[in-house]
């Protein structure tokens, strides 16, 4: 019987070592991604180890574990997301502002435009050359405006797709690990 507990206990270790190789190793995520899948990781197996050493009930598979350290434990897994999650909520904010300063830009570029345009209106000939310059300031400050907003959009879903890939890479590791301690759980 204590070779079974040696052997089980080696194999933990083993798949714990296994899983922190696979995340240091995947050279495709970046550092900071990696520091805290490993965070992820070191409150998985705190959380294995609690309920590894829980007390055992007699003549069942069932341990009884201190509920307020399960969920402090969980609290402080959910802790490890929120800087990811604020890095998209920045880009989607940083986009808007980028869109929003367009339209002023655009909006500005447009009333001076006319402004200047009616400057130029006293004479007929004047009038119709302001216009046409008008016009052609007009045009050359939408089709900006429309450079911007597009670059803007591009940027954004860039940053957006990076983030997405990151943070799919994030929950596999953290489903490994879950599907690691339920594992565990069931097998008791």
């Amino acid at each position: 019987m204590n070779t079974d507990i040696m052997q089980k206990e080696e194999q933990k270790e083993e798949n714990k070592v296994r899983a922190k190789e696979k995340i240091v190793q995947d050279e495709s995520t970046p550092i900071k991604n990696q520091e805290v899948a490993m965070d992820i990781m070191a409150l998985i197996d705190k959380l294995e180890d609690y309920i590894t050493n829980a007390k055992k009930i007699p003549l069942t598979n069932t341990v009884v574990v201190d509920e307020q350290k399960v969920y402090e434990t969980i609290d402080q897994v959910r802790a490890s997301f929120p800087e990811e999650i604020k890095q998209a909520r920045w880009i989607v904010k940083e986009r808007q502002e980028m869109l929003d300063e367009a339209d002023k830009e655009a909006k500005d570029i447009i009333e001076d435009s006319k402004k200047k345009a009616d400057e130029l209106a006293s004479e007929a000939e004047v009038v119709r050359l302001a216009e046409k310059k008008a016009n052609e300031i007009v045009e050359d400050a939408r089709n900006k405006e429309r450079e911007v907003r597009l670059s803007a959009e591009d940027y954004a879903d860039e940053m957006l797709a990076n983030l997405e890939v990151n943070l799919g890479k994030l929950l596999t590791a953290v489903q490994r690990g879950r599907d690691r301690l339920q594992g565990k759980i069931e097998t008791r």
